[in-house]
C-alpha cells in the first residue's frame, strides 16, 4: 500500500498549506482592518475640527494603501502556491496508480457486458439491504429496473429491523425470534438466546431494588441452559445479594457494562445470517476488500505479460496465474493444490487418492499412467488407475 501513503502524504501536505494559509489570512486582514480603522478615526477626528491634511496624515494614508496592496498581493501569491500543492496529488495519483484497471482482467471472465453489470447491480443491492440502506436498494432497483425478489429481500428486512430494535436496547423482537428458532439454533450450538435473556436480567438488575421481585421472577427462562451456563447463572444470582447497596459499587459490576450491547449485536448478526444461510459480510465488501490486496499484484503480473508478451500464460477465466495470499480472513473453504503440477484442484480436476494414501489431481494421475499401470511419484507402489477415490474437502 506504499501507494497509497505516497498520496495520502501530498494530500497532507495540501491540507497543511490550507491550514496554515487560513491562519495567515485572517490574522492579516484583521491587523489591516485595525490599522485601516484607526486611519479613519484620525481622519474623522480632523475633519471634525476643521484642520487641513497633515503631511503626517498623508503620509500614513500612502503607507496605509501600499500595506494594503502588498498584503492582497502576499495572500494572491501563496493561494497560487496552494493551486501548485493540489495539482501535485493529481500527479501523485497519476504516478501511483494505473488509470485503466480494467484491462488487468481479461473480458473472457463474464459471458457478456450485460451479465456483468447485472451482477454488479445485484451485489450492490444485496449490500444495501446487508447495511438497513433499504430506500436506497429499492430507488437502485428502480432505476436500473433490477427485478430482486420478495423472498431475497425478506432475510435482509427481519434482519435490520431486529438489529434496529438492539440500537435502541429493545430485547423484544430478537427474544422473540431466537424463540421462534431454538431447535435451529441449538443444531448451531448457538448461545444467542441464553445472552439475549441474561442481557434482559441485567436490565432488570440495573432497575435497582424495586426490580429484584421481577429479576427473580424472569429466572425461570435460565432452566433449560442451567447445564451448559451453569457459571454465568450463578453469577448473575449472586448479584441479588449486591442489589440493594448498589451494583455499581459491588464485585459485580462488570455486568452493567455498555459493550455487552455491542457484543449482543454482533452474536444476533453473526448466527442470525449462519441460520438465514447469509454472510456476515456482503459479497460486495469482501470483494472490494480482496482487491485491494490482490489489484497491485494482478497489476504488476499484467506488466510482466505484456513486457514478454507471453499472453498464453494467463487464458483461463476461473484461475490466476499465480497464487495470491489475501490472509486468513478470506479463507472459506479447505483447497488442495497438487503436489505434481501445482494447480489447485476443481470440479474438472478433482483431488484423487490412491491406495497407498497419497493424494494428487487428476490430470497428474492421466499424465503419470504408463502402459495401463500408475506408480505413484511419492512411493514405489504400482497400482490400477481406476482404484483412485476422489476426496471431497
Amino acid at each position: 500500500m506504499e501507494q497509497c501513503a505516497s498520496v495520502e502524504r501530498e494530500v497532507d501536505k495540501v491540507l497543511q498549506k490550507f491550514l496554515t494559509y487560513g491562519q495567515h489570512c485572517e490574522q492579516s486582514l484583521e491587523e489591516l482592518l485595525h490599522h485601516v480603522g484607526q486611519l479613519r478615526a484620525e481622519l474623522a477626528s480632523a475633519a471634525l475640527q476643521g484642520t487641513p491634511l497633515s503631511a503626517t496624515l498623508s503620509l500614513v494614508m500612502s503607507q496605509c494603501c501600499r500595506k494594503i496592496k502588498d498584503t492582497v498581493q502576499k495572500l494572491a501569491s501563496d493561494h497560487k502556491d496552494i493551486h501548485s500543492s493540489v495539482s501535485r496529488v493529481g500527479k501523485a495519483i497519476d504516478r501511483n496508480f494505473d488509470s485503466e484497471i480494467c484491462g488487468v482482467v481479461s473480458d473472457a471472465v463474464w459471458d457478456s457486458r450485460e451479465k456483468q453489470q447485472q451482477i454488479l447491480q445485484t451485489a450492490i443491492v444485496e449490500h444495501l439491504y446487508q447495511q438497513g440502506m433499504l430506500g436506497v436498494a429499492e430507488e437502485l432497483c428502480q432505476e436500473s429496473t433490477l427485478n430482486v425478489d420478495l423472498d431475497f429481500k425478506q432475510p435482509f428486512l427481519e434482519l435490520n429491523r431486529i438489529l434496529e430494535a438492539l440500537h435502541k436496547q429493545d430485547l423484544g423482537p430478537a427474544l422473540e425470534w431466537a424463540v421462534s428458532h431454538r431447535q435451529r439454533l441449538l443444531e448451531l450450538n448457538s448461545s444467542l438466546e441464553f445472552k439475549l435473556h441474561q442481557l434482559y436480567f441485567i436490565r432488570l438488575l440495573a432497575g435497582g431494588p424495586e426490580k429484584q421481585l421481577e429479576a427473580l421472577s424472569y429466572a425461570r427462562h435460565f432452566q433449560p441452559f442451567a447445564v451448559l451456563h451453569q457459571r454465568e447463572i450463578q453469577v448473575m444470582m449472586g448479584s441479588l445479594v449486591y442489589l440493594r447497596l448498589g451494583l455499581e459499587k459491588s464485585p459485580y459490576c462488570h455486568l452493567l457494562d455498555s459493550s455487552h450491547w455491542a457484543e449482543i449485536r454482533e452474536t444476533f448478526t453473526r448466527d442470525a445470517c449462519s441460520l438465514l444461510g447469509l454472510s456476515v459480510e456482503s459479497p460486495l465488501s469482501v470483494s472490494f476488500a480482496s482487491g485491494c490486496v490482490a489489484l497491485p499484484v494482478l497489476m504488476n503480473i499484467k506488466a510482466v505479460i505484456e513486457q514478454r508478451q507471453c499472453t498464453g500464460v494467463w487464458s483461463h477465466k476461473d484461475e490466476l496465474p499465480i497464487e495470491i495470499e489475501l490472509g486468513m480472513k478470506c479463507w472459506y473453504h479447505s483447497v488442495f493444490a497438487c503436489p505434481i503440477l501445482r494447480q489447485q484442484t476443481s470440479d474438472s480436476n478433482p483431488p484423487i487418492k490412491l491406495i497407498c494414501g497419497h493424494v494428487i489431481s487428476r490430470d497428474a494421475l492421466n499424465k503419470l499412467i504408463s502402459g495401463g499401470k500408475l506408480k505413484c511419484p511419492y512411493c514405489p507402489m504400482e497400482q490400477n488407475p481406476a482404484d483412485g477415490k476422489r476426496l471431497i474437502f
